[in-house]
């Protein structure tokens, strides 16, 4: 379909015909967005894709309330919100907290993305559409979302990411404009406060990796399989930090993140071989982690870290657990390479 107009043609058409299939595939179209709207309300991609598929049902259910006047796409994204505000609201999520998180030391740490335990990256995808920005799905911009209260996350996702007027915001969560307003002001002064550097020199950078980045990631890597601190080190920059959500976990500095890392002694339970895995996450270059101990035949993924590099330097790692890997069919590999060429296509890749 080329226009809006002949994409509401098509799925009053298929309304009317009852065809199931017809209005699927017009939906499927607007997926990837709707993914992305989704993971920034619920901070975790298991979780988002979970909410897509009751959108995706949800909207065929309703599809008699689909008039025309509004844009399909619009149409979806008023379902898609609502869907993940009853999510928001269900006994589970509420029972999730957050929680000052600690340093090395068990020392209270104040860390937006530390202290988000449900946090999980999102793997790239070629076709993700333009709201998957590099800015819209920072992990720490994704973090901050998390602190702020279910209908303020959606008045600020709907307003300053997808860019609806304030009266299309008010009617899909059942405010007002002046409730709208003020709900917006209170999170964008929550985001000031939390992120008062908010990274604008990636609203004009690539979606991808640029030179500097690829080399570091490759250096990165190989740092990793080597299980080498000093060549660690000289990757990271002297303030770098390294958030660790599912642990409520931050390492602040150079010396604080390499003591954690280094060889194993041959005698030492955990001894065994270790592999990396460049990939693609939330726009930025990641890794996944394995080890595979003497007589097995496979690595497993132990854990997966999300990079931000400024001027061929790591600033900042995030560090999550296999859960996601082996989601999207990485928990475990025979031989890198292979799993390398394998993942490009299927997550992002390089």
């Amino acid at each position: 379909m080329s226009t809006s107009d002949d994409v509401a043609r098509g799925v009053l058409a298929a309304v009317r015909a009852e065809d199931e299939g017809a209005f699927v595939r017009l939906a499927e179209y607007h997926r990837n967005d709707l993914r992305v709207h989704c993971y920034l309300m619920l901070g975790s991609f298991t979780d988002a894709e979970d909410v897509l598929d009751r959108t995706l049902l949800r909207a065929w259910r309703a599809r008699r309330g689909f008039t025309g006047h509004a844009p399909f796409r619009s149409w979806l994204y008023r379902i898609a919100t609502n869907a993940c505000l009853d999510a928001l609201a269900a006994p589970a999520r509420c029972r999730r907290e957050i929680a000052i998180a600690t340093n090395g030391a068990g020392e209270p740490v104040r860390s937006a993305l530390a202290e988000v335990t449900w946090l999980q990256p999102l793997p790239d995808r070629p076709e993700d559409g333009a709201v998957a920005t590099r800015d819209t799905v920072d992990p720490a911009f994704v973090a901050v979302l998390q602190h702020l209260p279910p209908r303020q996350r959606a008045t600020l996702i709907l307003r300053d990411v997808v860019h609806w007027p304030a009266a299309d915001t008010a009617d899909t969560l059942g405010m007002n404009v002046a409730g709208v307003k003020s709900a917006l002001q209170r999170a964008r002064r929550t985001l000031r406060a939390e992120l008062p550097d908010r990274h604008p020199s990636d609203h004009d950078r690539p979606a991808g990796p640029d030179d500097a980045e690829r080399a570091c990631l490759e250096r990165y890597v190989t740092a990793s399989r080597r299980a080498d601190p000093a060549a660690l080190a000289a990757l990271l920059h002297a303030d770098a930090r390294q958030a660790i959500p599912p642990a409520r976990l931050v390492h602040t500095g150079r010396p604080a993140i390499v003591e954690t890392r280094g060889p194993v002694p041959a005698d030492a339970p955990g001894h065994g071989e270790r592999e990396a895995l460049p990939l693609a996450m939330n726009r930025r270059p990641a890794v996944a982690h394995y080890f595979r101990r003497p007589g097995e035949g496979v690595f497993t993924a132990t854990n997966l870290d999300v990079l931000r590099i400024d001027n061929g330097l790591i600033t900042e790692i995030v560090t999550f657990g296999p859960e996601l890997l082996t989601t999207i069919g990485l928990g475990a590999i025979l031989d890198v390479t292979a799993a390398d060429h394998e993942c490009a296509g299927r997550v992002g890749g390089r």
